[in-house]
């Protein structure tokens, strides 16, 4: 498995590489603020968890208490007790459905599509953060799934810079927020 860096920090980003929950986390909290600090929010959650990102203590906790350690200074997101409890259901599932092991998620995929519907299935993952998912999965840590390029679509593409599935550096984390700024520019533009 390659060294993710979608932090800008290398202890969160080591946190990425080595721990699917954290990976999930991170992906769960990445919208509506920098990647940067979705990234890096699973590291400080594991620091004000004691040290440990388990998804059965997560998933047991007191959904006040769990969104408390999300909305503590400085909050692990925008929107601090609306994301603690998708990460606690997240955590739900990876208990219920994948014996507490997140990396079951692809680990026990059959193929991209089957891989594509659990994704899906996770709270915080639409349409575009699925595939975006499954082509980070693929691009960058080697889940080579029957089918995946397909199930992930424009962001399963070699070549490309339009999401965190593109990003192995700082250069290429600026071609992708050049990309978005770009798209943003043009749908503000269609709008208008």
């Amino acid at each position: 498995m390659l060294n993710l860096h979608l932090s800008g920090d290398p202890d969160a980003d080591d946190l990425l590489s080595s721990d699917p929950l954290a990976l999930l986390v991170g992906m769960v909290l990445d919208q509506q603020i920098p990647l940067e600090r979705a990234f890096s929010s699973p590291r400080d959650l594991k620091a004000r968890l004691g040290g440990r990102l388990d998804p059965a203590e997560i998933a047991a906790m007191d959904p006040d208490d769990l969104a408390a350690r999300f909305s503590a200074r400085p909050a692990l997101h925008r929107f601090p007790a609306a994301n603690a409890k998708r990460v606690q259901e997240l955590c739900r599932i990876v208990v219920d459905e994948y014996h507490g092991e997140a990396d079951r998620v692809w680990r026990d995929a059959t193929d991209g599509e089957d891989l594509l519907q659990r994704v899906r299935a996770l709270p915080g993952f639409g349409e575009q953060k699925a595939r975006i998912f499954v082509g980070l999965l693929g691009k960058q840590l080697g889940v080579d799934l029957p089918g995946w390029r397909e199930a992930a679509g424009r962001f399963g593409q070699d070549g490309t810079f339009m999401s965190v599935a593109d990003i192995v550096d700082r250069e290429s984390l600026g071609r992708v927020r050049a990309y978005k700024q770009e798209m943003k520019a043009a749908a503000k533009k269609a709008a208008g």
